[in-house]
């Protein structure tokens, strides 16, 4: 995953799951890159999100990378569940984590990536210590399990950071960035330094517009 091009990733709560199997096939006709996966406890967030045999069910309809966007309390009983169920990449958040390097080797020992999530108000220099072992920083760009939030305003100057951080430490590691994902936001973020995007309502889910059709107007944005 090379820094100057931007990568896609479809948020599948977003989706209509009465007509997954028909989303899933027009997100690879459309050329997404990633499958974003929402998993939220009722306790890190206020709502509730997916669970391991909806990802079992996407994954036997799709080859695409999946990554796990663990919103909860406590996420290690979980790791094996989701591992098994096809996850390609685990995020944890880092707030609730007691032990974050123990995390991030549960996760790599199960045999899948790595990643962490930050929300807004967590500083970067909570990564200084297990940085080099992640595949991937979530920069959470409005506050979790709130759909529709707008941008916090101080994330491009986060993602500029977090971008000369990792460039320092020579590794390629993706910087993602959840939420307020727009057309017009997009561009900004991959300026400062993002690689990867997640695409909900704000941009590619905007039913009755054909998601292949939004995925191409999005990325032509990007450029």
């Amino acid at each position: 995953m090379h820094n100057h091009q931007c990568q896609l990733a479809a948020s599948i709560i977003c989706g209509n799951p009465l007509n997954l199997e028909a989303d899933l096939s027009a997100l690879e006709k459309g050329g997404i890159d990633y499958i974003h996966f929402d998993v939220m406890d009722g306790v890190f967030v206020p709502r509730f999100g997916l669970f391991p045999e909806y990802l079992k069910a996407i994954r036997s309809k799709t080859s695409l990378p999946i990554e796990v966007h663990m919103m909860v309390q406590d996420p290690e009983p979980y790791i094996q569940d989701f591992v098994n169920a096809g996850a390609t990449m685990l995020t944890p958040h880092i707030e609730p984590l007691m032990h974050v390097h123990r995390t991030i080797m549960k996760i790599k020992s199960a045999g899948v990536q790595a990643g962490l999530a930050l929300n807004p108000g967590t500083s970067l220099s909570s990564l200084d210590s297990v940085l080099e072992d992640l595949d991937l920083v979530m920069l959470m760009a409005i506050n979790p399990g709130i759909v529709g939030h707008k941008l916090i305003p101080r994330t491009m100057k986060k993602i500029s950071e977090l971008r000369k951080k990792i460039d320092e430490i020579g590794k390629d590691i993706v910087i993602e960035i959840d939420g307020g994902v727009t057309p017009g936001s997009g561009i900004e973020m991959v300026k400062a330094g993002a690689n990867m995007l997640v695409c909900g309502t704000g941009t590619i889910f905007q039913p009755p517009a054909r998601l292949e059709d939004k995925i191409a107007e999005f990325r032509s944005t990007l450029i």
